[in-house]
């Protein structure tokens, strides 16, 4: 068991770990980016990354404060959704509501990495992997598809 401290300090390590190995991966338009916090350049849209003691995930949160606004643009997500599996992959979770830790509700597009560790160091490279991985399938759609997504 940790310390709150040592748990603070092996996680700033991964994460810092993690973002080096990134920093050299360019976006799908060839620019260099901050994979871990990535700007989607539309307000209530976020790709989220997290990793706890028991799985990692990757997600598209969308946080809009209006029902009306998030499942709009979940809709136009949804209609994308052909185009985002080939892109992305297979093995996403629709959710079309669910609560964030602060309870408030959202929309989320998730895929998780079961049993892996942030604190055991021996998981770190298939955790960087799976970021990799899913970050850049969801930049390669963002690119093609946040266009339809603005409007």
């Amino acid at each position: 068991m940790y310390s709150k401290h040592e748990a603070a300090l092996i996680k700033k390590e991964f994460w810092t770990s993690l973002g080096m190995y990134l920093k050299p991966v360019l976006n799908a338009s060839g620019q260099k980016i901050n994979w871990i916090n990535y700007k989607t350049g539309i307000k209530g849209i976020y790709f989220r990354t997290d990793v706890t003691k028991k799985a990692a995930s990757v997600a598209v949160e969308l946080t809009h404060a209006s029902e009306t606004d998030r499942f709009a643009a979940l809709e136009k997500l949804t209609s994308l959704r052909p185009v985002f599996s080939e892109m992305a992959g297979d093995g996403w979770a629709w959710q079309r509501e669910v609560y964030d830790e602060s309870g408030r509700p959202i929309s989320r597009i998730i895929i998780q990495k079961e049993h892996v560790n942030i604190f055991d160091k021996n998981d770190w490279p298939a955790i960087i992997s799976f970021f990799k991985q899913h970050l850049i399938a969801l930049d390669a759609f963002w690119h093609m598809a946040k266009d339809y997504l603005e409007d």
